[in-house]
């Protein structure tokens, strides 16, 4: 006989999620999928922005999108904004960051925020790619010969240690000047041209790596994407391959979820090592020799996150991160990989990270300012029917 549906613990629609977006423009197209889900199961999803619009700020799921001033805001800045956000919400909240400049300042100001926000474990050594080349190195994981030069005279000697040609990145690119015009990353043919990279980059305020380059073809680009408890036990997640889609079709259609051990040990022994809480979502290439590398790693909703759906229960990744970091309980999902994580035997909320402090009464609510008294957010915007497919 087949398995029925299972059941899923109701979400604690009593906790908001605050998506916290602090590069450019609006929501990306990718969180639409992290609006409906949440929406869909009864909890009020906020979001923060520097600009209204497209798919997710249009959904009719979305509670309310909070505009906040153009520009990177400094530490100081956003602490304050988050407190704000968190005094009119008048309750604690997942505070859930969209994009990797988010996620980094978050986890620097997590301990400024304990009772206002429940957060993700902290991310610094999975989203800075020199971080992550030497945690390969530590745990024995496949990943593309890196180099971090640190002068010009450097650059070019790793340059031609390496071998050409190879590809240049930056650890942190939104810390560099917009007038250097340096893209992402660039292909360096030369030791001159590793040498004078380096030079610009270093006017910019950022910081180079070389990466020696992996072939593309069909079939070698896989990814994982899956939600962990404490400790780096895996909740519900998964393995799939890569493919070409059309980019109105959307990201999750160019990718098909096939098992791949390699990058299923990959994923749950770099989440074990961190003891990481959190979302996980990783991208690998295959070489020649059939060996899996780790190109980047990321702690926000991937763009394929949906794939991993549990087709009984309709319990995603988003929806289990939001059970776990309320204390609830999350049910075993077929074809997670790795064993079943032990449960919290805590009742309630989860304690801050300290595992000190309780989760303090609700806050007192109020109207949401900006420090001149016009309103700091702004409604979503009107739509005439159900938000476009993803």
């Amino acid at each position: 006989m087949g398995e029925g549906p299972r059941a899923v613990p109701p979400l604690d629609t009593g906790v908001p999620v605050l998506l916290l977006r602090l590069g450019p423009g609006p929501l990306p197209r990718d969180t639409l999928g992290v609006v409906r889900s949440l929406g869909r199961a009864g909890v009020e999803v906020h979001a923060v922005a520097a600009a209204a619009g497209g798919p997710a700020g249009r959904s009719r799921h979305l509670h309310r999108m909070h505009l906040r001033p153009a520009g990177p805001p400094s530490p100081a800045a956003l602490l304050d904004l988050l407190r704000d956000l968190s005094e009119g919400l008048g309750r604690p909240a997942v505070l859930l960051p969209v994009d990797d400049r988010a996620a980094l300042a978050a986890a620097r100001l997590a301990g400024r925020l304990l009772g206002r926000y429940l957060l993700p474990g902290p991310p610094e050594r999975l989203t800075d790619p020199a971080e992550l080349a030497l945690l390969c190195r530590e745990l024995g994981l496949p990943h593309p010969a890196t180099a971090v030069p640190t002068g010009p005279r450097q650059a070019a000697e790793a340059a031609a240690g390496l071998g050409l040609p190879l590809v240049a990145l930056w650890r942190h690119p939104w810390l560099r000047t917009p007038p250097a015009g340096l893209s992402d990353s660039a292909v360096v043919h030369t030791p001159d041209d590793a040498r004078r990279l380096y030079e610009r980059a270093e006017r910019a305020g950022g910081c180079l790596l070389l990466r020696r380059p992996l072939p593309a073809g069909p079939g070698t680009d896989w990814f994982f994407h899956g939600c962990f408890t404490r400790g780096g036990g895996c909740l519900i997640g998964g393995t799939g391959r890569a493919g070409r889609g059309r980019p109105w079709t959307g990201p999750a259609t160019a990718g098909r979820r096939l098992p791949q051990p390699e990058i299923e040990r990959a994923a749950l022994r770099l989440a074990g090592h961190l003891a990481h809480r959190g979302l996980l979502d990783l991208d690998f290439r295959r070489d020649a020799d059939g060996r899996h590398h780790l190109l980047g790693a990321g702690v926000r909703p991937g763009a394929r996150f949906r794939l991993f759906t549990d087709p009984s229960s309709g319990l995603d990744a988003v929806r289990a991160l939001h059970l776990d970091l309320t204390g609830r309980t999350v049910p075993p999902v077929p074809g997670t990989p790795g064993p079943r994580p032990r449960p919290d035997t805590s009742r309630g909320r989860p304690a801050p990270p300290d595992g000190t402090a309780r989760t303090p009464p609700p806050l007192p609510a109020r109207p949401l300012a900006a420090p001149h008294g016009e309103p700091r957010g702004v409604p979503p915007a009107p739509a005439p029917g159900p938000p476009p497919r993803p």
